[in-house]
């Protein structure tokens, strides 16, 4: 049973969705401050967060940020409709995903189910796949770790499969469609955003090229393409 945190000052609706949730089949804790919000999800007792943006005193951007600092735990945002602001600034620091509210719970656990399939490692052997290997990068997909130059290199859930699908095809241009896909689980909408952002992200971890370019390139109107040694 995967389980949840949810972090959310609005009780009433705390309480619906730890309600649906756990219909659902997850197992729910549900805490409405920043402060008890990072705590517990440092804990190591679950499998995935969901925070709202819009907390009291301790903002959810802050405490997106504290977490990142020592945790790649799954984060799904909870964001104002219509606030590109606090979105990108979300994804900016590592959140996997986002949903706007008001949303139907529906959504939610599609979002979240997404998300869980994604990061966790498969328990039917595929940790003994080969590694997946670019120049100094390689990836290993049944743990879905990441090295760089021999170093660990810190992904986040979302990042880590973005940047998979752009090893395996390195040398080629992939299409955002595709990394939507294959990344986030669901088609590319119209001014969506998210593949730009933590492609990003992405840059800026693998660091330039000796020339100073980017690794992975943008290629106006058709994706991207993870530059090859």
């Amino acid at each position: 049973m995967p389980s949840i945190l949810l972090i959310d000052d609005d009780r009433e609706l705390t309480t619906m969705l730890v309600e649906y949730l756990v219909r659902e089949g997850f197992g729910v804790s549900a805490v409405h401050d920043g402060r008890s919000g990072e705590a517990e999800a440092l804990s190591g007792r679950f499998d995935i967060v969901v925070l709202d943006v819009m907390l009291p005193r301790v903002t959810g951007i802050e405490v997106l940020r504290r977490i990142r600092r020592e945790s790649n735990i799954p984060v799904l945002l909870l964001t104002a409709r219509g606030d590109d602001v606090d979105r990108i600034s979300g994804l900016d620091l590592g959140a996997d995903d986002y949903v706007p509210k008001p949303c139907s719970p529906g959504e939610l656990v599609a979002r979240l189910r997404a998300i869980l399939r994604r990061t966790a490692a498969s328990a039917d052997g595929t940790a003994a796949q080969e590694p997946v290997r670019s120049g100094e990068l390689v990836l290993w997909p049944g743990t879905r770790k990441a090295s760089w130059h021999q170093n660990p290199l810190d992904l986040t859930g979302t990042e880590y499969g973005l940047l998979e699908v752009l090893a395996r095809n390195a040398g080629n241009v992939v299409s955002k469609e595709t990394l939507s896909l294959a990344a986030l689980g669901r088609p590319l909408t119209a001014y969506d955003r998210r593949i730009d952002v933590h492609v990003s992200s992405i840059r800026h971890k693998l660091g330039p090229r000796a020339d100073g370019q980017s690794w992975i390139l943008g290629i106006r109107g058709q994706g991207y393409q993870l530059a090859k040694d």
